[in-house]
């Protein structure tokens, strides 16, 4: 016996036994395929087998066929089985050939075997012949069954193509309203594109100013998480910019502040701006206010914090403080009644002397001019001396000093003249035209003449 391996189409796989006088090689271009290298007598009978097997998915035989072979013939059973196991083989069919070895009994029984020969063709050509029958019986199940849903499927193609042409038409529908909404998003995006470049624009123009004004500025959340800063920020507290997001409490800080984030916590929740004054570790002094950020829509979103350096101003009133003091040391330490007005000729400092030769007590000097005064200033000639000649005012509005001039003043109450020689010197800073303080001196004297 001889087998061949093949797939489901026929092709060869391999081959076991000698298979030569059941298959050869057909004439022309190479080919392994099975029903063309059938011999005569096997190539029917093979096919139809083959597919009945393909079919019903089991082993069948066909048995006595009479294969034509090199000069004569040979009967030979043929075995189709489906391989199922192993995987790598499933859906390969073997084929099997098997030869029907011939019975002889010498001379005399020629004749009888080549009657036998002819009857065994005629069953084998009868048997044919109901296969083939049984086939075409089984071809028009087949291609009446075929035409049922060749018919079925046509109707559901008719009813598809109906639908698809309904679909078309909403298609097209649809395409048109795409046109349109496309259209109308062409249109806002254009819109969309001209805020953002109004918007980047307005963020550059804030970013700009912000850094312009050279005070620094903090933007937080409503959870005191760093949201933007400016330039001058990062010289005051320790950021950049991966700390966006970052608590304010992990931020280090040089402002001597360990309130600050409490403070931000109680504007947002009073809705209060809070301002205090402090200073750095290196002596700096900055204006801090805290303040509610509101969007347009009048939300609150978190804070503004504002860092406004302050140093050159407490440095000068530090120097002011300095200077009053010293003003106040000299004008308490002179012998003569000195007393120091503003440039509105107000008295802001006086000393003991001038308390004692004006009556006046110091309180009830400071915050006055000269001629809001208890008493009256006279000239040697004993007219009397308008406020605007008073040697005070016309330093502060000269800004040139006067000097020596000798006064009566009448105090009230009968109480005896006394004269006074008097001189103002105005207080005019380098470079400056306004007069700021004149210090204005007197010393009792006897009468002229």
């Amino acid at each position: 016996a001889a087998a061949v391996l093949t797939n489901n189409e026929g092709d060869i796989i391999f081959i076991s036994g000698r298979t030569g006088k059941y298959l050869e090689p057909a004439a022309g271009k190479a080919n392994l395929n099975v029903f063309a290298m059938a011999r005569e007598g096997l190539r029917y009978e093979l096919s139809m087998l083959f597919n009945s097997v393909l079919r019903q998915n089991k082993e069948m035989s066909k048995k006595g066929l009479i294969v034509g072979t090199n000069g004569g013939s040979q009967i030979v059973d043929l075995t189709i089985r489906p391989v199922d196991k192993p995987d790598s083989l499933k859906g390969a069919v073997l084929i099997i050939f098997a030869d029907v070895a011939e019975k002889h009994t010498g001379a005399s029984h020629r004749t009888t075997a080549h009657e036998e020969d002819g009857d065994v063709r005629i069953k084998s050509l009868k048997d044919e012949i109901r296969q083939a029958k049984d086939e075409i019986f089984t071809i028009r199940e087949e291609m009446q069954t075929s035409q049922e849903e060749l018919k079925s499927t046509n109707e559901e193609m008719q009813s598809a193509n109906e639908e698809l042409q309904s679909t078309n038409e909403e298609l097209t529908t649809s395409k048109e309203e795409m046109q349109s909404l496309n259209e109308e998003l062409q249109t806002v995006n254009q819109e969309l594109q001209s805020k953002v470049s109004d918007l980047s624009q307005a963020n550059n123009d804030m970013k700009n100013l912000l850094n312009s004004t050279d005070i620094a500025t903090l933007f937080l959340d409503d959870e005191l998480n760093v949201r933007r800063f400016t330039t001058r920020t990062a010289t005051l507290i320790k950021l950049i910019p991966s700390d966006v997001g970052r608590p304010i409490t992990d931020i280090v800080t040089d402002l001597e502040y360990p309130s600050l984030a409490d403070d931000a916590r109680g504007v947002l929740h009073n809705l209060v701006f809070s301002e205090k004054q402090v200073t750095t570790r290196d002596g700096r002094w900055f204006t801090v206010k805290i303040m509610p950020y509101r969007t347009q829509e009048n939300r609150i979103d978190g804070l503004v914090i504002t860092f406004n350096d302050i140093t050159t101003a407490k440095q000068f009133e530090e120097s002011l403080r300095l200077s009053e003091q010293t003003c106040r040391f000299l004008l308490m330490a002179t012998p003569l009644g000195a007393v120091l007005q503003n440039s509105d000729g107000k008295i802001v400092m006086a000393n003991r002397e001038a308390e004692r030769i004006t009556g006046i007590a110091m309180e009830e000097l400071c915050g006055r001019t000269m001629a809001e005064l208890r008493w009256k200033l006279l000239r040697e000639d004993g007219s009397e001396l308008p406020p605007a000649e008073h040697p005070s005012m016309i330093a502060l509005r000269t800004g040139e000093p006067v000097k020596d001039v000798v006064l009566r003043m009448e105090m009230p109450f009968g109480t005896s003249p006394k004269w006074i020689r008097l001189s103002a010197v105005p207080n005019v800073p380098d470079g400056s035209a306004r007069t700021f303080h004149v210090f204005t001196t007197f010393v009792e004297i006897n009468a002229p003449g």
